[in-house]
């Protein structure tokens, strides 16, 4: 489905472990990675998506799918709240 059929709802969202997820900060403030990009390995993920990063039950990273790249990487941001560490992981 396009991502401008979805764009009145029915949006979802994507749970992953700190400890699982691999990614790289595009930004970062604070010490914290603000913008992520990370591998993609379910393809029913769309941009608008969520996409939220726990470690035991805590929530690190809370942010929006902005895109999408071909080659299975997508990229997300959470400026506000984000408390994962920037660099590459």
């Amino acid at each position: 489905m396009a991502d401008a059929e979805r764009s009145l709802g029915n949006f979802q969202t994507l749970w992953t472990e700190l400890s699982a997820l691999s990614f790289e900060a595009i930004e970062r403030a604070g010490g914290y990675a603000t913008v992520i990009r990370f591998r993609l390995h379910n393809r029913s993920v769309c941009r608008g998506d969520v996409l939220v990063v726990l470690e035991d039950s805590v929530i690190r990273f809370h942010g929006m799918i902005t895109s999408i790249e071909e080659g299975g990487w997508a990229v997300a941001s959470d400026r506000r709240s984000s408390t994962i560490p920037a660099g590459v992981h």
